[in-house]
């Protein structure tokens, strides 16, 4: 055990892992009543696509002023996570009280994603600060709880029976806010945070100089093309294998949440065989599966019922898993004052590209047959793999 792990508390990476699965719980669970919505705010049939895309939009905004401004790299990380949590809160917990109809949704739903900004790429930067080694086994574990917290809210609707759709969003709202104050009252800076940096208007060309560092986030970028469609579409795969002819006792929430939560599996297995393998392989070879996923996906839609279940347990356990390595990536690469910055900035860009994948996704669905609209993600992990060549050569590989 070297000097720092002995200097760590053991409270620290469980603590960074509920709080990050409590606050990021907010980013689906508008999805997760969205027929319940579509009833009270008069959505209309292609609501999937713009409310996940609004939550999109605001984290795309969030994290681009975030990482201009260098917030992350400036203020104390758990202030600044704690402050997001509260607001991210009140955002989601607003549908109460606004007007009903789409675009005061869409805008509660673009502030939400504002603020996540200041909690997923924060939490990860919080853990960095404590794990000089060993950081993708940390993130593996930190972006699993990312996952869970999304998949979180379709779990309550689940089991929630005839618990009204406020009762949703109002449980997840007090879960962020626990969760942001237990990364404020229990996570104390870690001896590897560097001190406040001021504004540097040159921090992302900087990091971006480092031939690794572009090599990560394009990679990185390659697989944000797939996943955020693939984990909003997880309920319309299920109601259409359904309507296939599958079990219809299947029941859409449950298996929603199953699938989902799969990519928790996957990120702290990968983080995990990180330690030994490398991070670079790992997210290679998990992006290169979770591609040959969306090749396959017109078939397995119309597989026997367990076949099919078996095949999204697989295809959420991949195309999330790699997460962690990316992140792991990119902070191993950047310059040590600007590790915050760059992930932001890298989360921003990778979240604006799902913003496009979503809507061509959502475009599909009603121009060709439903069957085949997961065809237009495979380019992304096709990409994202061959800008990962590079570090998978050694010594450059982590």
């Amino acid at each position: 055990m070297n000097a720092t792990a002995r200097q760590r508390p053991a409270w620290i990476l469980p603590v960074i892992v509920l709080s990050q699965f409590a606050a990021t719980s907010l980013w689906f669970a508008a999805n997760a009543v969205l027929p319940d919505l579509q009833t009270v705010f008069d959505l209309p049939a292609n609501a999937v696509g713009l409310v996940t895309s609004a939550v999109q939009f605001g984290f795309v905004a969030g994290t681009l002023i975030f990482a201009l401004l260098t917030l992350s790299d400036r203020f104390r990380p758990s202030t600044v996570f704690l402050v997001c949590a509260l607001l991210g809160a009140a955002c989601n917990a607003g549908v109460f009280v606004v007007p009903d109809g789409l675009w005061p949704l869409l805008v509660l739903r673009f502030a939400t994603g504002f603020f996540l900004a200041g909690i997923y790429p924060v939490g990860m930067k919080i853990a960095a600060s404590w794990y000089a080694e060993g950081l993708g086994g940390a993130l593996g574990y930190l972006v699993g709880a990312l996952v869970l917290g999304t998949a979180f809210p379709h779990l309550i609707e689940a089991l929630g029976g005839d618990l009204p759709w406020r009762g949703v969003m109002a449980a997840v709202s007090g879960l962020a806010v626990a969760g942001g104050l237990a990364v404020y009252l229990f996570v104390p800076a870690g001896p590897h945070l560097p001190g406040p940096s001021p504004f540097d208007p040159r921090a992302i060309p900087q990091a971006f100089a480092d031939r690794n560092l572009r090599s990560a986030a394009f990679g990185y970028f390659g697989h944000m093309w797939e996943l955020y469609p693939v984990l909003a579409f997880f309920p319309v795969l299920l109601v259409l294998h359904i309507e296939g002819g599958g079990a219809s006792g299947v029941g859409v929430s449950l298996w929603s949440f199953f699938a989902i939560a799969a990519g928790a599996v996957g990120c702290m297995g990968g983080g995990m065989l990180s330690r030994r393998l490398g991070s670079a392989r790992v997210a290679f070879v998990q992006l290169a599966c979770s591609g040959v996923a969306c090749v396959v996906s017109p078939w397995l839609l119309h597989a026997p019922t367990p076949v099919f279940l078996a095949f999204l347990l697989f295809w959420g356990m991949t195309v999330s898993g790699d997460s962690p390595q990316f992140s792991t990536l990119v902070a191993g690469s950047a310059p040590r004052r600007s590790v915050g910055t760059a992930l932001t900035f890298v989360n921003s860009m990778g979240f604006a590209i799902t913003i496009v994948s979503l809507q061509l996704v959502e475009l599909l669905r009603h121009v060709v047959h439903p069957d085949y609209m997961m065809w237009v993600l495979v380019p992304g992990p096709v990409i994202g793999l061959l800008a990962m060549r590079r570090l998978l050569q050694p010594p450059l590989s982590t």
